[in-house]
């Protein structure tokens, strides 16, 4: 369905099973599956797609059930893919969109810098915590965001800053049309030991509450105001 595909750099693969790149393990197969090779090239691939088909980002696949049909359309996959990080400036880190939310949380620890130790819970991408203002135990992605880089379906990149958007509980309002690739989060100077006990402290939390290494949804609940759905 693309009216070019000139220069395109990433994998492209027909029919693939979408099973497993959800933490459920069901699901039916993507009529067309695009890893990109970057950001540049995603923008490309962007560009030559037809615009009324039907698109699908892909991270982890937590909180995702894919139906045993499959998806009718393209699914953009970002883990492995969009996956640098960086420090850009003084306490200043730029992820990309397919960047593990825990791996964020760890780079940025072995930095010395403190903010986003509660992202090491979330199993998820950046792409992912960003579209919904992920958060866990107090703290929310937002909080930490300076700008962020996002892309249109004519390929067309942009940065925004955080009054763009209409953020909330688990949810973001913003430009229609466009998505995450990547994001500057400002930190705070830190110790890396402590940074890092307090990422282990979480970590026993999570796990001493939630099913890990085993097949489901992951967190799909919202919490009343003023209390926890998990109690």
């Amino acid at each position: 369905m693309e009216r070019h595909r000139t220069g395109l750099r990433g994998e492209l693969l027909i029919d693939e099973p979408l099973a497993g790149y959800t933490t459920w393990r069901v699901g039916g197969p993507a009529r067309r599956l695009y890893r990109p090779a970057d950001a540049e090239d995603l923008a490309r691939f962007l560009a030559g797609l037809d615009p009324d088909e039907p698109l699908l980002w892909l991270g982890l696949g937590s909180n995702l059930l894919v139906r045993d049909g499959g998806f009718p359309g393209t699914v953009l996959a970002l883990q492995g893919a969009l996956d640098d990080i960086w420090l850009d400036g003084p306490e200043v880190v730029r992820v990309e969109a397919g960047v593990s939310c825990a791996k964020a949380a760890r780079f940025a620890a072995r930095e010395g810098l403190c903010g986003i130790e509660f992202l090491a819970g979330i199993p998820g991408t950046l792409g992912g915590a960003l579209a919904m203002n992920a958060g866990a135990f107090g703290g929310e992605i937002w909080k930490q965001v300076q700008k962020v880089l996002t892309v249109d379906r004519c390929g067309a990149m942009r940065e925004r800053r955080p009054r763009d958007y209409e953020i909330g509980y688990r949810e973001v309002r913003g430009p229609r049309g466009e998505w995450f690739l990547a994001a500057w989060l400002a930190l705070q100077p830190g110790d890396t030991d402590a940074a890092r006990r307090r990422i282990r402290s979480l970590l026993v939390k999570r796990n001493a509450s939630q099913p890990i290494g085993q097949r489901s949804c992951g967190s799909v609940f919202r919490n009343p105001p003023g209390d926890h759905a998990a109690r």
